[in-house]
């Protein structure tokens, strides 16, 4: 059995799963320590199933600590930063682009060495080792062991990183080393700003994942744990200490791919209600629609894979006021504190909690509303709601015409059986805990990116040669290998280069390995 967790602003959800069926399921309120949500939730898990803990061998994980880290720029750590470059690329420093709270909250200490490649793959200069080891005395003498490294066009070439890697690790042997190419893809600010941003959250995820643990151990649980990456796949707990910035999209994500689990609907639009948050995303053959563009992520342009999602701040604990212009719901909520802080707890904010009880939608609560929040304002509140998420799915259409919408989420039921644009809005079983359903039926995915020349007398025996690479890292994350495929194919010829040069990116997705032994747990 698996266990499946998703931790957000409001509640924590838990599953529990035999195969593709819910066994049971909790929703508790989100706690200050999330260590001691996490534990409350599964508590009350296996005392509601009676399961063995024994017979659960995974539990996965999707939680937002990593993006609230980010967004409220809270226990970064101090950073170096090491562009390799010289003697070109300095007309842009690195973080240039970066808002100044940010940039104080990591407290970088950067360094520009010589190094990089020409789209060509030829190097711009050499690494010279004596400057990385500068670089790495200046970080250990301000007691920085978390490290960002970048060079032009590693993906292209990860030789050159590699190598500063191992210098730095001369110097400071506990060193926390972030790589550019295994962070973001080409295009050096871009991917520069990931990496940056990946070293900064090394103290949150060891934390993060110390926590985790140390709520199983609590338990008793002698579960693997995996947490839930911003594709839809899982990583090992291991990867996410190393790879945090990859989670910070994981919410909305659990939530589509939960809904394609429950439905069974590949194509579609979902949206996911909770207590803080809407979040309307486009599921295409199963898996979410990624972000064509770059991502923007607390005032910082990147570009490692992310969900398309369009989010608003619409959920139940969204504070309703009358303004001059009329309704104002949102952006603002109550969060976790909607139990006792909404009318219907005896709190004294108006949220869209209490417009769904006023309206008959909800049957919640220990207090009468007062006379003037009564079923006709209930209603037109929630058609507002209505309104605005209808706005929401028109925003993420790809083509004219009603689409087919899923709904989930706590909130869920706040919103009418029809809305603007669908053909029709699908409520399916356990809607409400989609997310942690999601968590629980990720598969293990990885993915590449090369530069290959694919010229056609050779371009199978090419593209056979990364299919081999995609499988084998996806076989190394944990997958099992009869079940990896090889999902997704994407090329972009660059014409700029000489010969037949093609961007390539592959990704290969396979089912989690089970069965482990305990004793191998």
């Amino acid at each position: 059995m698996n266990v499946g967790l998703d931790v957000g602003g409001t509640n924590t959800d838990a599953v529990l799963m035999n195969g593709q069926t819910v066994v049971a399921w909790v929703k508790v309120p989100t706690t200050g320590d999330v260590g001691d949500g996490i534990e409350q939730a599964l508590s009350e898990l296996l005392r509601t199933s009676g399961v063995d803990k024994a017979r659960i061998e995974t539990v996965m994980l999707g939680t937002t600590q990593f993006a609230n880290a980010i967004v409220q720029r809270r226990d970064l750590a101090r950073i170096g930063v090491i562009r390799m470059s010289l003697p070109v690329g300095t007309a842009i420093p690195p973080l240039e682009d970066w808002p100044e709270a940010l940039v104080q909250a990591v407290s970088p200490v950067v360094r520009e060495v010589h190094g990089g490649f020409e789209v060509i793959g030829v190097p711009v200069a050499e690494v010279n080792p004596r400057e990385i080891r500068a670089a790495a005395r200046n970080f250990q003498a301000e007691g920085i062991r978390d490290v960002a490294i970048t060079g032009v066009f590693s993906p292209m070439d990860d030789s050159q990183e590699y190598l500063a890697a191992t210098c730095v690790r001369e110097v400071i042997p506990d060193a926390r080393i972030s790589l550019g190419h295994d962070i973001g893809s080409l295009g050096l600010l871009q991917r520069e700003n990931a990496c940056v941003l990946n070293a900064a959250l090394g103290d949150v995820a060891d934390r993060v994942v110390d926590g985790f643990l140390g709520a199983l151990r609590n338990l008793g649980l002698q579960s693997r744990l995996f947490l839930t990456q911003n594709d839809g796949t899982l990583m090992s707990a291991d990867l996410a200490r190393r790879y945090p910035v990859r989670t910070v999209g994981s919410g909305p994500t659990n939530s589509m791919r939960g809904a394609a689990a429950i439905t069974g609907i590949k194509d579609c639009i979902v949206v996911d209600v909770g207590g803080t948050t809407s979040d309307v995303g486009v599921l295409v053959h199963g898996f979410p629609r990624t972000a064509a563009s770059n991502v923007s992520l607390a005032g910082v342009l990147t570009n490692f894979r992310m969900p398309d999602v369009y989010s608003l701040g619409l959920g139940g604990g969204s504070l309703v006021r009358e303004g001059p212009d009329g309704l104002c719901l949102g952006p603002d909520s109550v969060g976790f504190r909607l139990g006792t802080e909404a009318l219907v707890f005896g709190g004294s904010e108006v949220t869209l909690t209490d417009a769904g009880v006023a309206a008959g939608r909800l049957a919640i609560g220990n207090r009468p509303l007062p006379a003037q929040r009564d079923g006709a304002w209930g209603e037109r509140v929630l058609a507002e709601a209505a309104h605005t998420v209808a706005d929401a799915i028109d925003r993420m259409k790809t083509q004219a015409g009603n689409v087919t919408v899923v709904l989930v989420g706590g909130g869920g039921v706040l919103l009418p059986d029809a809305l603007e644009g669908a053909i029709e809005v699908i409520r399916p079983p356990h809607s409400q805990v989609a997310n942690a359903v999601g968590a629980a039926l990720a598969q293990v995915g990885a993915e590449i990116e090369r530069v290959a020349d694919l010229d056609p007398a050779k371009r199978q025996e090419r593209l056979t040669e990364l299919r081999r690479e995609t499988v084998e890292r996806a076989h190394q994350a944990g997958a099992s290998a009869p079940t990896i495929e090889v999902v997704e194919i994407e090329e972009t010829p660059l014409a700029y280069m000489p010969g037949h040069q093609v961007r390539v990116r592959m990704r290969a997705v396979g089912d989690l390995e089970t069965h482990i032994p305990l004793e191998a747990r």
